[in-house]
């Protein structure tokens, strides 16, 4: 157990987080043998003194793409505190927006094909069937979370649904790519790094005739072993963002060549599914820890 002064610790979280699987309260104990309290702030909590705080990380803040720029402006505003964020504003304003994936594919990463359209135009199904030679393709948002907002289309329901996805991206940017069939037969694999440092993988694999891969929509989440193809995979991505973040998740699809290819880079707000490594929490303490102790001896500063 640390023998240092407590210091206080904010993650950042989301006013009502019933409907949502988090564990993240698994890192507590780990952290309090750091010498850190933790308390749970919600990210829309007025008045909140961020000065109070020596790190903030964002934790389960899951209701962000509702109100994006509120959002980004309470993370600038911890980043003008005394308060360590973590992830940086940078990293994560960067990572809000999916087209992030369009640079990292231009740095070499393998990535879902897709499509980018800044609205909605009636045109968009026809083109993505042509250009991706499929029957079936995603339509999903370039700022979202939880699969909000995102529809599975075939030639057969394309029709029915153009209304509908012109109510909602009348106004508002989208991606297209082409339904990745290994998410059915195989699953989504997830690898967390913490510091660039390796720490678990899971796999994903939604329920039957569903293709979402959240617990909230009845994926069954489960450990996944070290696979060395998805490790070089996920370290390319990596290496091609400008600054190491503290926390990352690199969610990965097979195609049917069998190539891991990148479907998100989560930076922002990931579930670090801490439960399926049972020394997952304390490396992530750690890194949490770390990432402080290396701003203090960046700016000359010492803990209180």
């Amino acid at each position: 157990m640390s023998t240092e002064p407590s210091r206080r610790c904010a993650y950042l979280t989301m006013d009502d987080i019933s409907g949502f699987v988090s564990d993240a309260d698994l890192s507590l104990i780990a952290m309090a043998a750091l010498g850190w309290q933790v308390e749970f702030v919600p990210w829309r909590k007025p008045h909140v003194d961020w000065d109070s705080y020596e790190l903030v990380y964002i934790c389960t803040p899951w209701d962000y793409q509702d109100d994006p720029e509120a959002y980004l402006c309470v993370l600038a505003d911890i980043e003008r505190s005394t308060a360590l964020l973590v992830n940086s504003l940078d990293i994560v304003r960067w990572n809000l927006d999916k087209r992030y994936l369009r640079a990292l594919e231009a740095r070499g990463v393998g990535i879902v094909p897709s499509l980018w359209f800044e609205a909605w135009t009636d045109s968009i199904p026809a083109a993505a069937f042509s250009t991706f030679a499929t029957e079936r393709i995603v339509v999903k948002p370039q700022v979202g979370a939880n699969a909000d907002h995102t529809y599975v289309l075939t030639p057969a329901n394309a029709a029915t649904l153009v209304q509908e996805l012109g109510r909602i991206y009348g106004n508002r940017p989208l991606f297209v790519q082409p339904f990745m069939h290994s998410i059915e037969t195989e699953g989504e694999f997830s690898a967390f790094y913490f510091q660039g440092q390796y720490s678990h993988a899971i796999l994903k694999v939604p329920r039957p005739g569903d293709f979402r891969s959240q617990e909230e929509h009845g994926a069954d989440i489960r450990f996944a072993p070290r696979d060395e193809a998805l490790c070089a995979a996920a370290e390319v991505a990596l290496a091609a963002i400008e600054t190491m973040p503290v926390y990352a998740r690199a969610d990965y699809l097979r195609d049917s060549d069998g190539r891991f290819l990148l479907m998100e880079l989560e930076l922002n707000e990931p579930s670090l599914y801490l439960r399926v490594d049972p020394d997952s929490p304390a490396r992530f303490a750690r890194a949490l820890d770390s990432a402080w102790r290396d701003e203090q001896e960046r700016t000359g500063l010492t803990g209180r």
